[in-house]
């Protein structure tokens, strides 16, 4: 019950105070999003967090001039592989066979089946596959963020391709798929912060399938 109860006090807050979120905070949120779960484990997005606060500055106008990106304490950029490449997939596949100490033949016969299909995939297409894999963790980061009584507010309003140019990240083999401001949430200048939460109710969500 005290996860759902945080859930129902979060939402997405429109105004931040600017106060800074407690770094072993930001550490657990950014530990929630590293766990979360991806398409064979290959984890393809980065996270930039963003604490200058003239690059905040520079991202606002290209991020609709909403004010919760100058005034959170932290800015998540959540970046996603801008395509998939033997090298990319051969680097965790490693991983894991270096942190489990053993090879298994399984598990090289499905590395080899990624790397003789996605690297030979369109870019875009994996771009858009790899996006999918950053939400899972950007959903993970904002339920974290509401465990630990700190606001996130999910952005989806901004121009990618400049927000990609700030950070640099095209020659990083990166591009930008969602936005998540972190901080405190300023009650009175924010309108949403009364108004009482709205979801469909579970049975216009939920088909049961006996």
């Amino acid at each position: 019950m005290e996860l759902l109860d945080k859930l129902n006090w979060r939402y997405a807050a429109k105004a931040m105070n600017g106060n800074v979120v407690p770094e072993e905070k930001i550490q657990r949120i950014l530990e929630a999003a590293r766990l979360a779960p991806t398409s064979s484990g290959l984890q393809p997005f980065e996270i930039i967090v963003i604490k200058n606060q003239e690059i905040k500055e520079k991202i606002k106008p290209v991020a609709w001039n909403q004010s919760v990106i100058t005034d959170c304490s932290h800015l998540l950029v959540f970046a996603a592989w801008d395509t998939y490449t033997a090298d990319r997939i051969n680097y965790m596949f490693d991983l894991t066979n270096e942190i489990r100490g053993f090879k298994n033949e399984g598990w090289e016969n499905y590395r080899q089946m990624l790397l003789s299909s996605y690297p030979q995939k369109d870019a875009e297409e994996n771009f858009n596959h790899a996006a999918k894999q950053a939400y899972i963790a950007f959903s993970q980061a904002i339920t974290a963020a509401a465990f630990e009584g700190v606001d996130a507010t999910p952005l989806e309003g901004f121009d990618p391709d400049a927000v990609d140019e700030i950070l640099g990240l095209r020659e990083k083999g990166l591009r930008s798929a969602v936005l998540l401001p972190i901080g405190y949430r300023k009650e009175n200048e924010d309108w949403l912060v009364d108004l009482v939460k709205v979801r469909k109710p579970m049975e216009d969500l939920v088909t049961v399938i006996d």
